[in-house]
């Protein structure tokens, strides 16, 4: 009776798994469907989407560099010390990736907009933030650091106290313990988590667009071909995007896939 009914629940398993497969890969699958092979080959030599997608491409990758600098950082010190408030601050780190993603560029906007005190201060100053590439990875690095900070965090989870205080009774530096032995062992978990913040920052469209609607980021130009000329032209730049996409996730799988050896002492 009982085997019964486990078996009952694992049809129903994967049942499921059957319907979030052609969920995902349905739409995937059909978009390379109606690519028209002129369409797609004018795409492909066409200067506007190629310089349109190097600047995500530059821009996300600005944006990852920041975030592994300040989310590892940050990670490292939050994981490594327990006091009152920890969770809360957690939370609040969270909060970009559950807010909608215009809401996040009027966000940001009144902070950087002439109208605000940081505003006021680079326009006394001749410093153009709005409309430039340094706002496109402001956006991106905002809603895309929560990511590198939460896989950072997890990294250090997983690696011994106990190894880093070793270390340093034997006399290595605090910087020196992290980079030998700390980052040595968790890296597989922050380049994981590297991938990930960088592929969130190029499919960044919504709180960019508030910022810098120009200079033109890949995103930006599907909208305006979709909004201008319609789905057919949007499709080529879409495919693109998506086989990048596609690539980054086979990257993370290939590491993730590798069998990590946690260190217990």
């Amino acid at each position: 009776m009982f085997g019964k009914k486990t078996e009952i629940l694992y049809m129903f398993s994967l049942i499921s798994g059957m319907l979030i497969l052609i969920f995902i890969l349905g739409p995937l699958i059909n978009t390379f469907n109606w690519i028209q092979k002129d369409l797609m080959i004018e795409a492909l030599h066409d200067e506007k989407i190629i310089k349109s997608i190097l600047l995500s491409m530059k821009c996300a990758t600005y944006s990852m560099l920041l975030a592994f600098v300040l989310g590892v950082s940050f990670a490292y010190y939050i994981e490594r010390h327990e006091f009152h408030g920890k969770r809360f601050l957690e939370s609040i780190i969270d909060i970009p990736m559950v807010m909608p993603h215009t809401v996040v560029g009027i966000a940001l906007l009144t902070v950087l907009s002439r109208r605000s005190t940081l505003g006021k201060f680079m326009v006394a100053h001749n410093i153009d933030i709005l409309g430039t590439e340094i706002a496109i990875v402001i956006a991106m690095l905002f809603v895309s650091l929560p990511l590198m900070f939460n896989s950072a965090k997890e990294a250090f989870k997983w690696i011994p106290v106990r190894m880093e205080n070793v270390s340093r009774s034997l006399g290595a530096s605090h910087f020196k313990t992290f980079f030998t032995i700390t980052f040595r062992l968790a890296w597989r978990d922050l380049l994981s988590g590297m991938i990930i913040t960088w592929a969130r920052s190029i499919s960044e469209f919504g709180a960019v667009i508030i910022l810098a609607y120009h200079p033109m980021i890949a995103p930006t130009l599907i909208y305006e071909r979709f909004s201008t000329y319609g789905i057919v032209y949007a499709i080529p730049v879409t495919a693109i995007l998506m086989m990048i996409a596609m690539v980054l996730f086979i990257a993370l799988r290939l590491v993730a896939s590798n069998n990590r050896k946690r260190v217990k002492l």
